[in-house]
């Protein structure tokens, strides 16, 4: 762990989740910072149309974050 993680652990929660805000404010949300590479943009095109081929098959939202939770 980084010593910067270090100190950031020991603020009250409150102020943890403020600054982690803020870093998340501060990171360029522009659809240049996200390029995806070439691998990725074909294993998405390929989920999209895996998906829409067989819509039946996806799993809402819902369901995969309460699993998710359930692991914790």
């Amino acid at each position: 762990m980084s010593v910067l993680l270090e100190e950031a652990m020991k603020l009250p929660v409150i102020e943890r989740r403020k600054l982690a805000e803020d870093i998340w404010e501060s990171i360029d949300g522009s659809p240049e910072a996200f390029k995806l590479t070439p691998e990725q943009a074909a294993e998405l095109q390929r989920r999209i149309e895996y998906h829409e081929k067989y819509p039946e098959e996806g799993i809402p939202w819902e369901t995969v974050r309460d699993e998710a939770l359930a692991r914790k």
